[in-house]
């Protein structure tokens, strides 16, 4: 492993907003444990908090497949509902519903990450909204506003505002990580296949309005990979604070 790499301290002036740093990848990328790691890092130098951003909609689709009995076809309509979302005809109205709860709930956490921000707390995020493609990738999931009855339109409506002020939020730096196919399945068995490669396809093309981004193969050994995004995360702030 390469020379430990210092954290930048933090600005003594308090002027600035506090440093973002988004944490984006297909499940099955190392998220959870690379985040844990820079998040110690961080803070060895100035207060940071771990932000999860995601709506979690895949977590409890698992969570209600364990069940027992009736858990696996639950969660195979469930499944088949929120696929039609992305159809051409769309979700139905409950779907529709659903759906925007759940995003929702993100912009509830985007809310908290950002009063976090104000206190002058650096935000490590896992995950980060965006709406260049819709879907599971932390896309938009009412994705055409054109489509369905007046309330599924209103609700795509009200969901794109709500994704456009989060990606207003650029972040400092991107840190995204790239996996292939078969150390996603690897490390994720209980994922569907396919969800899987949609998700890894999708976040190789997110620009995430043009924000610094830094790719990393997480495929690597883990202390490669904290190496590298601990250099990202120096070099970014230490050009901030010049």
């Amino acid at each position: 492993m390469a020379d430990e790499i210092m954290m930048p301290t933090a600005r003594s002036d308090g002027q600035g907003p506090a440093p973002l740093i988004a944490l984006v990848g297909s499940d099955g990328s190392g998220k959870s444990t690379v985040g844990a790691n820079l998040l110690a890092w961080m803070r060895e130098a100035r207060p940071t908090e771990l932000c999860h951003l995601g709506k979690q909609t895949g977590n409890i689709g698992r969570a209600i497949a364990r069940w027992p009995v009736i858990g696996p076809r639950f969660a195979k309509t469930l499944r088949t509902k929120a696929d039609k979302a992305q159809a051409p005809k769309g979700p139905g109205t409950l779907t529709a519903f659903v759906i925007y709860l759940f995003s929702m709930r993100r912009v509830r956490r985007f809310r908290h990450m950002l009063k976090i921000r104000r206190r002058g707390i650096a935000v490590l995020t896992d995950r980060f909204p965006q709406v260049e493609i819709p879907g599971p990738m932390d896309g938009l999931g009412l994705a055409a506003p054109g489509r369905g009855n007046w309330l599924i339109r209103t609700l795509s409506r009200w969901e794109r505002r709500q994704y456009d002020w989060m990606v207003g939020h650029k972040p400092d730096l991107v840190i995204r990580l790239n996996v292939d196919f078969d150390t996603a399945i690897a490390r994720k068995p209980d994922h569907r296949p396919s969800s899987l490669k949609t998700k890894i396809s999708d976040v190789r093309q997110l620009t995430f309005g043009g924000a610094p981004i830094v790719d990393i193969d997480s495929a690597q050994p883990l202390d490669v990979v904290l190496d590298q995004a601990k250099r990202a995360i120096r070099e970014t702030l230490a050009a901030e604070r010049a």
